[in-house]
């Protein structure tokens, strides 16, 4: 491997390794111990969560937003796509022809959502109220990613220390900022689920 692969393979494991000491923690504390007496079941609680509970119709901020909501699961889809492809790109794997003209495509729509979700948040005053520089660099950095994937997908090798350059920074960053939700939000969904279950307001849909 040359540098910037090195690079990159270095961030990868202080991202994965950092991202597991949260996991780690989070474990750790165990699950909140609830004095009340059961009105439900946990474990249809927790599997509503992570089901019918994800849908836009049960989420107000999301069925008021479906465009928006559209954009984030495109997006989200798109930077796992990404993710495989610098695994695949570190292990000189990376897709060629008709699969990579394919990622291509579907790899620039999903930024397009990022941009799209990136320039609603500064053009809207209640989204800019809301937001911190977390919330623009986060974003700003997923989108460069995936812009670059789809550099390095149309054949740009001459971009290839670029695109490891910038995806190292994103990896570096994640445990850091709002993008370590990667861990976070599977243990907020799962503790929801228990609480609610447990009070039987979950457990009845």
């Amino acid at each position: 491997m040359n540098w910037h692969e090195w690079l990159t393979t270095g961030a990868l494991a202080v991202c994965l390794g950092s991202l597991l000491y949260h996991l780690f923690r989070l474990v750790r504390l165990g699950k909140p111990h609830d004095y009340a007496s059961p009105a439900g079941s946990e474990t249809e609680g927790i599997r509503y969560s992570f089901t019918s509970g994800m849908s836009p119709a049960k989420k107000e901020s999301a069925y008021l937003h479906l465009p928006t909501y559209s954009a984030g699961l495109i997006y989200h889809t798109g930077t796992f796509i990404s993710l495989a492809l610098l695994i695949l790109s570190l292990l000189h794997a990376f897709p060629d022809g008709t699969l990579a003209l394919i990622s291509a495509v579907f790899v620039s729509l999903t930024s397009a959502a990022g941009l799209f979700i990136l320039i609603k948040r500064v053009a809207v005053r209640k989204l800019r109220i809301l937001s911190n520089p977390d919330d623009y660099l986060s974003n700003l950095l997923v989108t460069l990613f995936q812009i670059f994937t789809v550099i390095r997908l149309a054949g740009g090798e001459s971009f290839a220390p670029v695109y490891h350059i910038i995806s190292a920074l994103l990896l570096l960053y994640m445990p850091l900022g709002k993008l370590k939700h990667l861990v976070y939000f599977f243990a907020a969904r799962y503790q929801l689920g228990i609480f609610y279950g447990r009070r039987g307001v979950w457990t009845k849909h």
